[in-house]
Formats: structure tokens, sequence, C-alpha cells
């Protein structure tokens, strides 16, 4: 008798390590069953957690299918999350510790909460730190060091949720070099003593080359481990509170004979993607397919993991144009909710944003998926001038208490996909049934072997659907206007 309850206690634990589990607090499922998320954007369901049974076989209208072909494999997951900015670190330290502990454990935890993955941060300042800096402010690379938003602020939060979910990936881009390397022009001489715009100067490549070492360093010995950076945030925007230029053939020769070498001198598996702006390359005609020509260099290429990108200008096919060119990874890195498209109404954003932002990055190739700042206050802020001034976050906090929140779209879009996806995952091809018009979708198999199905129903009426993974089925009515997340054992 012993012997078997000892036996149940180890298969429920088993159960609830598994992905399928990871976020369920109250509910203990059986592997029989699916666990599911779901979110409505009238907001009457907001993460709600339900529970399926699995049936076995294959008994089931074709046409109100989805039927999962784990034989057709695309890209391996990363991970999805947000950008924990200066601005959110402030927010987020004026909330009293328990509230703080509460939030970023059902954000980030993988037991208890939804799992985000990835974070993104900015080296030195970004539009949304507490003042205009880098760590090199003054002349000279023997200067570097961290400044207080690094370690009041960022550096304490990292650690924080490092303690909730030791797995996070982290991914890093400066705004803006250090003034004194800036020069007018790409080769030029004639200094740039602005934080917008200007270009770095050849001759300090090295330098802001050892720049990124130093940085990555100083967060290592923090305890912080850099898992990728950018070499330049919006390269084809000077207009930023902080910004540098940096076209192509720029952050090819940056790359190319100073980065990748400097990386590979200090060890550093820190991975390098190039770009990391809008898809429509900003109206450049010199820097379209900007990843692209800067492959074309096979000592440059051989540094560099992939491309990222923006979505505030050009469309999402650009993502299918540049897989077809290269083999090289994707990633989506930033995107943001504002007043330009009523970024606080969930009924307008949810289906929007859950159709450009998750399924459609994921579905055109993507293996990470980063939104905007992690949480803002309902003045949009803490903001400068000369940044934006009109975002929203993907959570908005009361400045009043730093304890009321308004979770937004960007939220619910990344939960949804990390609540069940897990890092590792890889992307499987999947049959939509000719009746589910409106419904898009994107399925995994997680490393444990479990599958997940994220999908939206962009129709004004519930879309009755099965599920199938070619072996055993469920069922479920997708409510109006909503998105689901599924998750189950083989």
């Amino acid at each position: 008798m012993k012997i078997r309850v000892l036996s149940i206690s180890l298969v429920l634990g088993l159960l609830l390590l598994s992905p399928c589990h990871a976020a369920s607090k109250n509910v203990k499922t059986k592997s029989s069953n699916v666990k599911a998320y779901v979110t409505t954007a009238d907001r009457s369901m907001e993460l709600s957690e339900k529970t399926m049974a699995l049936k076995n076989g294959a008994s089931y209208s074709a046409a109100n299918s989805i039927v999962l072909r784990p034989a057709t494999k695309y890209q391996t997951m990363d991970g999805f999350g947000a950008a924990v900015t200066g601005s959110t670190c402030y927010n987020l330290l004026k909330m009293t510790p328990e509230n703080r502990a509460k939030f970023l454990e059902q954000t980030f935890s993988e037991r208890k909460g939804y799992g985000y993955s990835y974070i993104r941060v900015a080296i030195g300042c970004s539009d949304f730190s507490m003042s205009e800096y880098t760590c090199c402010d003054k002349e000279g690379i023997a200067n570097f060091g961290l400044t207080t938003e690094e370690t009041d602020y960022v550096i304490p939060v990292l650690k924080e949720i490092l303690a909730i979910n030791p797995n996070i990936k982290i991914m890093a881009a400066p705004w803006t070099a250090p003034r004194w390397m800036k020069v007018t022009e790409p080769g030029g001489a004639v200094p740039h003593n602005s934080w917008t715009g200007g270009h770095v100067a050849a001759r300090f490549f090295q330098d802001y080359a050892t720049y990124f070492v130093k940085w990555i360093q100083a967060f290592r010995a923090e305890g912080i481990d850099i898992y990728a950076v950018t070499p330049q945030n919006e390269p084809l925007n000077p207009g930023n509170s902080a910004s540098t230029l940096m076209f192509w053939d720029e952050q090819q020769a940056f790359i190319r004979d100073a980065l990748g070498p400097k990386f590979k001198e200090a060890a550093l598996a820190t991975k390098i993607y190039v770009f990391d702006h809008n898809y429509n390359y900003d109206n450049m005609e010199t820097q379209t397919d900007y990843p692209v020509k800067i492959y074309a260099d096979k000592q440059a290429a051989d540094y560099i993991a992939g491309a990222a990108y923006h979505n505030y200008g050009g469309d999402i096919s650009e993502l299918m144009d540049i897989h077809s060119k290269s083999d090289k990874e994707l990633v989506f890195t930033e995107t943001s909710i504002g007043t330009w498209n009523d970024g606080r109404n969930l009924a307008v954003r949810l289906m929007e944003d859950m159709s450009e932002v998750a399924l459609g990055t994921v579905n055109n190739w993507c293996k990470g998926v980063i939104v905007w700042n992690l949480m803002l206050d309902e003045n949009k802020g803490p903001n400068r001038d000369g940044g934006c001034q009109t975002c929203y976050g993907a959570v908005d906090i009361n400045s009043s208490d730093y304890s009321t929140m308004t979770k937004n779209s960007h939220y619910f879009v990344i939960a949804h996909l990390s609540a069940v996806v897990k890092p590792g995952a890889v992307r499987i091809g999947a049959d939509a049934g000719t009746a589910l018009t409106g419904v898009t979708s994107s399925a995994f198999v997680n490393p444990d072997g479990s599958y997940a199905l994220v999908l939206m129903n962009n129709n004004s009426d519930a879309k009755a659907l099965t599920i199938s993974d070619g072996r055993r089925y469920f069922s479920y009515s997708c409510p109006p206007k909503s998105v689901a997340s599924f998750c189950w054992k083989k």
C-alpha cells in the first residue's frame, strides 16, 4: 500500500513538472487531459484555465479539425518575453516587495506562472531610461563602468527574475554609442557630440567592441549571462532620444573586424544578431535586405547567428523573404502599443497583435518574440523628451498605489505562447479544415515530447473545432474574438 501511494505521488510530481501544467496553480491535470488557457477580446476571460479530455482515435469532422503533422518540422524556439527597461525597473521597484514578487512569479515562473523566457535590455540607456547615458561617457575605454541605472534598477530586477526562472535568455542592444566615438558621416572625422544620430568612427571600432565585451563581463560578474546582442537598436533611425546610425556596410565591418574577433578572444558564447529594425528598412533603398548584404561577407557571416526585426514599418512578409535568402536565424525583438493604435483597447488589439506579433512572426520563422516595455505607469512613463511619450506597456501600473495593474494585449499574446511553448520546442506542421476560416494557429512539440497549439479565433461567433495529434483528439468551442493555448502529453 505504501509503495502504491509513493508511485502516485511520483507520477503527479512528474506531471506538474511538464510544460502542460506549468502555470496550473490549483488544478492537477491527468496525462489523458489537455490544459488550456483562454483570453477573449471582451476581457470576460483573461488567461482562464480549462481542462479537456483527450479521446482515442480519429472520430471527428475533418472540416472543423486541426491535425498536427509532427513529421513536418520548422524552427526551434528560443522563447518569448518583453523588454526590461529602466522605466520598467523603476515601476517594479516602486511596488511592495510582496506585490512585485507575486507579479514576477506569475509572469516568469515556469511552474507557477506563464513562463516568460526571453528578456531584452539596453546596453547603456534606451528612450525608456532615467537619463541619457552610456557606460563610458568619459573618453577612453579604460573609463568603462556600470552606472546607477544598472546597479540600482536593472540588475536587481534581473536578479529577482533569474531567481524565479534561471533559464531566462537575455538579449541586449545599445541605443547609442558613447558620444566621443561618434562622427557626423560614415568614414568621416567630424565629431558628433550628441546623444542622437551620428555614426561610430571606424577608428573606434576596436574600442566599441571592447565596450560590448566589458559590459557583458560586468553583467556576468553579477551572475547575469547575456545570451545575445545586436550591434545597434534601430540602426536606420537617427531621431530617437538616444540613437546611432549604422548602415549595413558599417555593421558588416564592425562585426567582421572588431565585435566578432573580440567576442572570440574573450571566449564569449553570446550570439550576434544583425539589423534590429523595421521590415521596410525605413524606406531607405540602399539598406533593403540589410541582413543579407551583411551575410555576403563570409568572414562577417561566420560570427552572426541571424537577424532581428521590428514592425513599426513595412510588412511581415519581409521575414519570409529574408528566410528564403539565408539559412540564418530570425528573431522578433520589438513592437509597442500606444495612443496611435488604440493600445489599451483589448477589443481592438488582441486579435491584431496575436495575428501580427505572436503567430505571425512565429509562422514566418522567428524563433523568439519580444515585445517592448514590460511595465509602464498610467502616464506612459517614466519617459523622456525625444523618446516615445505615447507608448503603453504590456502592463500599465497606477502610480498612485503601484499596485493596481491593467494587462494589455502584449502581456496576453506573449503569455499565451510562453505558457505552453517551451524553449527548445520545435514548430511543426498543422493542417486546418475547410470550415475553420478566421482561425489561425501554430503547433509545436516541446522538449519533453508534449504537444502545444496556440490559436486565435478572429470570428464574431464561436468556432467548434477538434484538435488531433494523429492518435488522440479533443474538442473545444472557441469563443468569438479569442485566443486559446493548449498543451497535452503524447
